[in-house]
């Protein structure tokens, strides 16, 4: 959908509400910032969007996917599990969805690589790309060994960092594209009372390099934001122990566990038009905790 709206000097400003980068472009060629003027609700919408999800075969991926699946979008979900990816494709095509499944693991670049030319080789290009994939591991500080620590941020911080470079690769030239980094609100506080230092450490860097990124690319068309879940009841936390599960529901001002569903909006908001004028931001969903 183009439309002008009013310019400066004689040039009318030109502007594709369809793209969820929040960039139009004047008659003479300069790129500038705009609202879209569509109706509210379609600015929601992810028609005619290509999304990629990493992790996306269970839990806050899966989860997201379906969002993204909703709004609009064909959904390529990426897992390092095979089969786990190919449940939740199948289940969003059983829903009449478009949806790929792609193995793949984020800690080995090419993987990576090779995982974002399927989608563009798929459908042809990459508008939405969710970094979710990640791992959690508990140990006191003193006790975190350097093979633990690697492990957590190998797939936490290197494998999104390496996620978001090769899905800018195709975004930056179409000028056009909303990256979505899964954080968490342990890159703010220290949780209790599990402990997992490296958990933290990775949470945080990828928040600062979510903006980094933002700042790098904002000029040309690619938005790049995170997400900060709370305590989510997911399958990475079905092992904690009734008492943990107590103190998070304590400390929590809602009084509740969070579930992926209390996610969704907030990707489907990220991605889209909607929010065309925000990036590097980290949108914290923790039914309040860090307030306290």
């Amino acid at each position: 959908m183009l439309s002008e709206i009013g310019g400066t000097a004689g040039h009318a400003i030109v502007i594709d509400a369809r793209r969820p980068s929040g960039t139009g472009h004047r008659q003479d060629g300069n790129r500038v910032e705009y609202q879209p003027t569509m109706p509210i609700l379609d600015q929601f919408l992810l028609t005619n969007h290509r999304a990629l999800v990493t992790g996306g075969g269970r839990g806050i991926g899966r989860a997201l996917a379906l969002a993204l699946a909703e709004a609009g979008a064909d959904v390529a979900v990426a897992d390092i599990d095979q089969n786990t990816a190919e449940s939740t494709a199948e289940a969003l095509r059983s829903l009449g969805f478009n949806a790929l499944a792609v193995r793949a693991d984020v800690t080995k670049v090419p993987e990576v690589t090779a995982m974002v030319d399927a989608v563009t080789a798929e459908w042809g290009q990459l508008d939405i790309a969710v970094n979710n994939a990640g791992v959690a591991e508990m140990s006191d500080a003193e006790s975190i060994e350097e093979g633990g620590w690697n492990a957590v941020l190998d797939v936490n911080l290197k494998g999104v960092f390496f996620c978001c470079r090769e899905e800018a690769r195709v975004m930056l030239p179409r000028e056009s594209g909303s990256i979505i980094n899964v954080a968490s609100m342990s890159a703010q506080i220290v949780n209790r009372p599990q402990h997992h230092a490296h958990y933290n450490a990775s949470k945080a860097a990828v928040v600062q390099m979510t903006k980094t990124c933002a700042a790098e690319w904002a000029t040309h068309g690619v938005r790049v934001n995170c997400i900060s879940p709370g305590h989510m009841d997911t399958p990475m936390t079905a092992d904690m122990d009734d008492e943990a599960r107590a103190t998070w529901v304590t400390n929590t001002p809602m009084e509740r566990i969070g579930t992926p569903a209390d996610l969704q909006g907030a990707a489907v908001f990220l991605a889209s038009a909607a929010s065309a004028y925000v990036t590097g931001h980290d949108l914290v969903i923790d039914g309040g905790y860090t307030i306290w």
